[in-house]
């Protein structure tokens, strides 16, 4: 298996772990990392013992692929930049903040060849592969996601924040959702306010599929406590799994009664595993010419943050009445 040469974009602290878990990647080499800040970029290159690159186009030209940790709204400029020189590309969700924006970025990729895989880390979460063994036709799911405010920065937005809730982190369980349940989305019903910020930070949706299954799905960035749970309800069975402490339990129908038994997790690092992951796409295409999906494509990507989109237009619809009302 060829090593990949990769570099990472925006070094944040969610692009500082890509750096670290690029060197514990065996069939990957960290060539550099590029940032805004010079200070932070130069602290992680020596952190991780690589390079600093001043230039995005100086580094691009060094490696085979590179992850991109950037804020959201500056994905697609540089995605597809990248995608023009034909680097293979892994960008943290959302893949844009636009339907137009992330199907323009897939179809750059499509036509230069390139690996394009979002983000979307709780594909690779350990409760993640039992759930899926045991999924048989789930008819109810239902997930909350809630989260302490991002601390302040400094001359700098809190992380996060710009886009709302939905976008920041009611998208990781869209995308679960749409996964699991592979059906075609019927219809889309959304709330969700603003409180610390321009755009809403709690919100909740409601989405029915074509083969008659539900979702309903809580995000908040306003939350005193930390949780990431999926209840999957299917025939004669309840899934109730925990993200965050990778657990869950099993409730079954047996003869008369009901039995429980704890989800046995394979525990892992979750984003190492997505890393591993792209690695592996970049290097089959590197060893044979041919290009094969990620777990988590840009079609992947751009078909949750479809649904995003439509929660968010609602919410600020909503908000629109409301304020047109008073």
């Amino acid at each position: 298996m060829a090593k990949v040469k990769v570099g990472v974009i925006g070094v944040g602290v969610l692009g500082r772990h890509h750096a670290r878990l690029y060197k514990e990647c065996e069939n990957a080499q960290l060539i550099g990392v590029y940032d805004v800040s010079s200070e932070q970029g130069n602290k992680i290159a020596e952190e991780f013992s690589t390079k600093y690159f001043a230039d995005i186009n100086e580094l691009a030209d060094q490696v085979d692929a590179l992850s991109v940790a950037t804020p959201t709204d500056l994905h697609f400029e540089v995605v597809k930049g990248l995608l023009e020189k034909k680097k293979h590309i892994l960008v943290e969700k959302p893949i844009t903040t636009t339907v137009e924006e992330a199907n323009e970025l897939v179809a750059l990729a499509k036509a230069n060849s390139c690996a394009l895989m979002v983000g979307h880390v709780e594909r690779f979460n350990p409760v993640m592969d039992y759930l899926e063994g045991k999924l048989d036709d789930p008819m109810f799911i239902e997930a909350h996601r809630l989260a302490p405010y991002p601390p302040l920065r400094p001359g700098l937005r809190p992380r996060g924040t710009e886009v709302g809730v939905t976008l920041d982190l009611m998208i990781h369980d869209i995308d679960v959702i749409l996964h699991l349940v592979n059906s075609e989305v019927e219809s889309v019903d959304a709330v969700g306010i603003p409180i610390l910020s321009p755009t809403e930070d709690i919100a909740n949706a409601r989405i029915k599929f074509k083969n008659g299954c539900v979702a309903n799905i809580t995000a908040s960035r306003v939350s005193p406590e930390v949780m990431r749970k999926v209840r999957v309800f299917q025939n004669n069975a309840y899934l109730s799994l925990d993200y965050q402490e990778k657990k869950g339990e099993v409730y079954s129908l047996e003869g008369m009664g009901i039995n429980r038994e704890n989800v046995p997790i394979d525990d892992h690092n979750a984003l190492l595993k997505e890393l591993e992951d792209f690695v592996s796409t970049v290097s089959h295409f590197i060893d044979t010419d041919e290009l094969r999906a990620p777990r988590v494509s840009g079609e992947c990507g751009a078909k949750a943050l479809e649904i995003a989109v439509e929660i968010t237009r609602q919410i600020v619809e909503l908000q629109a009445k409301k304020k047109a009302g008073k």
